[in-house]
């Protein structure tokens, strides 16, 4: 098994670990974060789990970093981005584990976002060796396909200048993440929740020349939780997409895809372990880590009301200082992440398996 140095990965380096989770058969969690306290939540919970990981921030979670008193709403999701991006480099190696930064969901009107911050990678490049971020995202799946692959090919070609890699998505993940998403409507036609091989193809064609790309192919996942039923997952198409590009481009692995599965939250063991045997490498995680975040926190509150209605006891006049200091309560939403995450690392394979020495 290869070894990487602990910290945040990039060029080469990303691209070993990502071969290490194909060849092993297991894939990473990719965690949206929203501060500090969620990031240093999936850093602790990859060192407990022995795990190396991805963590990834939508445009939202960006500005909710930067601040939403921030004025200029544009200025804080690329500031907020940025600001991320340097806690986790500072930190990530302390922790003793690899980890992708990578930025979820990008859509049209977003790719000034997402080319902000290859300006900021560039400087960060410049001055360092490596980019700010390991991966970007462009979810151009709302528009047709030949608008899609020529912009992922026009930023690429930027990316692959600093040692990045583009993750594209083909068809439609339903749900919503941050705004970017479309609608599930139960009973409704779901034939568009299915990428189609040829599809992925043509993205092969276009962009393998160019640099490192991963697909979110769409196989009937959703982002969020929904009524058990009311879609299908089918990650047959994920192995149909493998064997269309290896047998039409001729590659020497029989997987050439590095595949990624959105809405990861909510699905079954069996189709999550089935995609990542047919080359998915990262499963997104947003639902069930704000779950898993937001009821031990409410559990805490519940159970010391008082302290959340009083600085001092009524009846006794004890302070509740300790109580109400928000370390107390953060923390209790951090163990619950940590501890969601790690069956995350169980049902992924990735336990016990990161690649960090030294």
């Amino acid at each position: 098994m290869p070894t990487l140095k602990p910290g945040v990965v990039s060029g080469d380096d990303y691209l070993t670990l990502l071969q290490a989770a194909k060849d092993g058969d297991y894939a990473l969690p990719a965690v949206n974060v929203v501060g500090t306290d969620s990031v240093n939540a999936v850093l602790e919970a990859a060192a407990v789990a022995g795990s190396d990981v991805i963590v990834q921030l939508s445009n939202g979670g960006a500005q909710f970093y930067a601040g939403k008193g921030m004025p200029d709403a544009g200025a804080a999701k690329v500031l907020g981005a940025v600001s991320a991006a340097q806690h986790v480099h500072l930190l990530a190696e302390h922790y003793g584990v690899c980890v992708v930064l990578h930025t979820d969901h990008a859509n049209r009107e977003l790719i000034p976002w997402v080319e902000e911050l290859l300006t900021h990678g560039e400087q960060h490049f410049e001055r360092t060796g490596k980019p700010l971020y390991s991966s970007h995202m462009l979810d151009l799946s709302a528009d047709p396909i030949d608008f899609n692959l020529e912009q992922c090919a026009r930023i690429l070609t930027r990316m692959t200048k600093i040692g990045m890699s583009l993750e594209i998505e083909l068809g439609v993940t339903g749900g919503e993440e941050d705004g970017v998403g479309h609608d599930v409507e139960e009973g409704a036609d779901s034939s568009h929740l299915y990428t189609q091989p040829e599809d992925v193809l043509q993205a092969w064609e276009k962009l393998s020349p160019i640099g490192h790309f991963s697909v979110a192919a769409s196989f009937g996942n959703v982002h969020g939780v929904y009524k058990p039923g009311n879609v299908k997952l089918r990650p047959e198409i994920l192995k149909n997409s493998q064997a269309l590009v290896h047998q039409k481009a001729g590659t020497k692995h029989a997987m050439p895809l590095d595949l990624v599965f959105h809405g990861g939250s909510g699905s079954e063991v069996a189709k999550i372990k089935e995609a990542v045997g047919y080359g998915v490498f990262k499963m997104n995680i947003d639902t069930d880590t704000q779950f898993a975040f937001a009821k031990p926190v409410g559990d805490y509150v519940k159970a010391n009301l008082a302290a959340f209605e009083h600085q001092l006891d009524p009846e006794s006049g004890k302070p509740y200082k300790k109580q109400y200091d928000p370390r107390a309560w953060l923390r209790k939403g951090q163990q619950g992440m940590i501890a969601r995450l790690q069956e995350s690392f169980e049902v992924l394979g990735s336990k016990g398996r990161s690649l960090a020495k030294g």
